[in-house]
């Protein structure tokens, strides 16, 4: 086993498996990795909105990578080892006109800075958000020629955004091309499920992953082996919303908003603190599909995050 180091420049911000891989490792290597936050390091602490719309959206998602793992072909599986990441005790999250789930009505663009304090944040007080970073994309080059934007995820894995891919965590991916081309990047300090204003909290993000290679095995997609001690917050002690509908996008809709509205009149959030908060924190599950044409979708937040609260107190 050896251990390399990648620095994060050049970044590549496309899926395509003709570009030139950065570093050739081979099966059981541990490689230190530098990312960037999402934007490519072109959102800083302390930036306006203004300033943040006009940056160059081509670059969002800028990638580490390519990554040639020695002997993978076509038909194998790498397994990727998350065994540390490392913030850099900023970060950000944003609501950008026409994008998220409650686009309709969170239209003005807004920016937010988060100061990261160690395994926590009180930046949108009076939340207490853990910190429990993780890349939100992770990925081989696709099967097919071409330059793809990364915003898609796939069977090759990408723009996965699956919060417990925090150190401690296994991910396994299905090789396509020689050498699988691996590449990560958009770091994220803490996400809620859904990610429902377009943003965890992003942020850079230093990581460390060891790759193993299993020969001629059968993976569809991507498979995640989570370790529990690494999620103690549950749904079973958090503030849940549970909303039912035949529209399963309207449904989370619904959810989301009780959320933001519960967070506004017990806690005294602003509408668009309680989105971000959501958006870093929320749990949004989708309970139940079996008793179709309905379905129900819990939003969850942990009672951790907030100070307690009686929702109904006794008149």
């Amino acid at each position: 086993m050896r251990e390399h180091t990648l620095s994060a420049e050049p970044t590549h911000s496309v899926w395509d498996r003709a570009l030139q891989p950065r570093l050739h490792i081979q099966p059981g290597d541990e490689v230190q990795i530098e990312c960037t936050d999402a934007s490519g390091g072109q959102v800083q602490p302390g930036m306006n909105v203004a300033a943040y719309l006009k940056i160059d959206r081509t670059r969002i998602h800028a990638l580490t990578g390519p990554i040639w793992i020695e002997g993978a072909e076509p038909g194998d599986v790498l397994q990727v080892d998350v065994l540390a990441t490392r913030h850099s005790g900023w970060g950000w999250s944003s609501v950008v006109e026409g994008l998220g789930l409650l686009k309709e009505r969170f239209r003005e663009p807004y920016l937010f800075h988060w100061q990261l304090d160690g395994e926590s944040t009180s930046s949108l007080a009076p939340a207490v958000v853990p910190v429990r970073p993780f890349l939100g994309v992770m990925g081989v080059a696709r099967a097919d020629d071409g330059a793809f934007r990364t915003r898609p995820p796939g069977p090759f894995g990408g723009n996965l955004d699956v919060r417990e891919l925090c150190a401690g965590s296994t991910l396994y991916l299905p090789v396509y091309n020689r050498g699988a081309l691996f590449s990560c990047g958009d770091g994220h300090a803490a996400q809620g499920d859904g990610e429902v204003c377009i943003n965890g909290i992003e942020c850079p993000l230093d990581v460390t992953l060891a790759f193993r290679l299993h020969k001629h095995q059968v993976l569809r997609g991507p498979l995640v082996e989570a370790r529990e001690h690494i999620a103690p917050d549950s749904m079973a002690d958090a503030w849940i919303v549970v909303e039912t509908g035949t529209d399963l996008l309207e449904t989370s809709r619904s959810a989301t908003n009780r959320m933001v509205d519960l967070l506004i009149s017990r806690w005294g959030f602003s509408a668009v603190h309680a989105y971000l908060l959501c958006s870093v924190a929320l749990k949004l599950r989708i309970s139940q599909l079996v008793n179709e044409p309905v379905h129900t979708v819990s939003a969850a937040l942990s009672r951790q995050i907030l100070p307690d609260r009686e929702l109904f107190p006794i008149q």
